[in-house]
């Protein structure tokens, strides 16, 4: 592949129905694999099942049809038992159709599924991250990333494990940012750990509206269509909180990444956040002193995929803020044509621009072979 014309996708996903069956009862201690994610039979499939609750499918399971044409390998007529994003020598072959370089990826707990139980969750969350280092990026250190996951019941445990992870060779890792609080001071234990490991930290969507509850009980219906049409608008809130709440200007060699946040709507809400910020500074009892629209270009990165108005967007929020995604397998994804759609949607940047947004801010950010 000509390193000058290499992509770096930002944003792929291993979900749990890929996910090798036996990854948490092969590492876990007996007492607690029992309660963490196993698989076990019931009315003849196969289930993800923790803590008594029944998380979904494993492998394709009993909407093989359905799923053949909502995910992006089915589209591109590859066969897939269910398994084949979470096979690293085939998601590598994948990669190649689709002429990409490098992978930043996903995984299923953080972004929706999560362990109830503070230590079950910890456990879960290093067993997966060591999976993640010794058997998937292993294969190919210099194209595939799976981060890490960080546990979201107490600052303490978020820090230690991204201070542990880094240990072993991570290069990013995600929290489910709708899990904490982030006005609350005592997560700067975090964000301290984060700049300390030179780690970026993803906010990433994730379910919980109305919307996707619909989505649950109609899967393959309309619903789905108002689900993924609202996705990209769910961090607004988070990035407000950790711009007014001084978490960012306290520190400032924290990176964090929206991820699957999309573009479009930015230049206004940044516009907004600066607004607000001048219109109420003589009134109300700040935490930061520069102006949200500065923290957001020294620390901010974005992700995004197919957006029509990108290569009017990406000017105004700053190319070294951006970074493209295919968002594989999802529905939405732009496998097995990316090239195809990153010309259709960024040609009319510069070549400078288009550069920085589809390979070397990825590579810059996640420690990549310089793009």
């Amino acid at each position: 592949m000509d390193p000058a014309t290499r992509i770096y996708s930002c944003d792929d996903h291993l979900d749990l129905p890929a996910v090798p069956r036996d990854l948490w009862s092969s590492r876990l201690p007996r007492a607690q694999a029992e309660r963490a994610l196993h698989v076990e039979e019931r009315d003849g499939k196969h289930v993800w099942v923790c803590e008594d609750r029944v998380l979904g499918n494993s492998g394709a399971g009993a909407n093989k049809e359905l799923l053949k044409k909502l995910s992006a390998i089915g589209r591109a007529g590859i066969e897939d038992d269910g398994f084949r994003s979470g096979t690293p020598v085939l998601r590598l072959e994948d990669m190649d159709r689709d002429n990409l370089w490098a992978s930043v990826i996903y995984g299923p707990l953080a972004i929706g599924l999560p362990v109830r139980d503070p230590a079950l969750q910890s456990a879960c969350y290093a067993a997966w991250n060591d999976w993640a280092i010794e058997e998937f990026n292993a294969v190919a250190p210099d194209r595939l990333c799976v981060l890490a996951f960080l546990p979201a019941h107490s600052p303490e445990a978020a820090a230690s494990e991204l201070e542990r992870s880094a240990g072993i060779g991570h290069r990013g890792a995600i929290i489910d940012v709708f899990e904490i609080d982030l006005a609350d001071p005592g997560w700067d234990r975090l964000w301290a750990a984060a700049e300390q490991t030179g780690l970026p930290i993803s906010f990433h969507l994730k379910g919980g509206m109305w919307s996707k509850s619909l989505q649950t009980r109609r899967i393959g219906k309309w619903p789905y269509a108002a689900y993924a049409s609202v996705l990209p608008m769910q961090l607004d809130e988070p990035l407000a909180l950790m711009m007014f709440s001084g978490a960012l200007e306290r520190h400032p060699g924290l990176e964090l990444v929206l991820a699957e946040a999309g573009i479009g709507w930015l230049p206004y809400f940044i516009q907004r956040l600066d607004h607000e910020w001048e219109a109420l500074r003589d009134k109300l009892d700040y935490a930061t002193n520069d102006p949200p629209s500065e923290l957001f270009r020294r620390q901010v990165m974005v992700t995004f995929e197919e957006e029509p108005l990108g290569a009017q967007f990406i000017p105004l929020i700053g190319a070294d803020s951006c970074m493209w995604a295919s968002d594989y397998p999802h529905t939405d994804s732009t496998f097995p044509n990316s090239h195809k759609a990153i010309e259709k949607a960024l040609g009319a940047l510069s070549a400078e621009d288009r550069r920085k947004v589809t390979a070397t801010n990825c590579a810059r950010l996640y420690g990549f072979a310089s793009a």
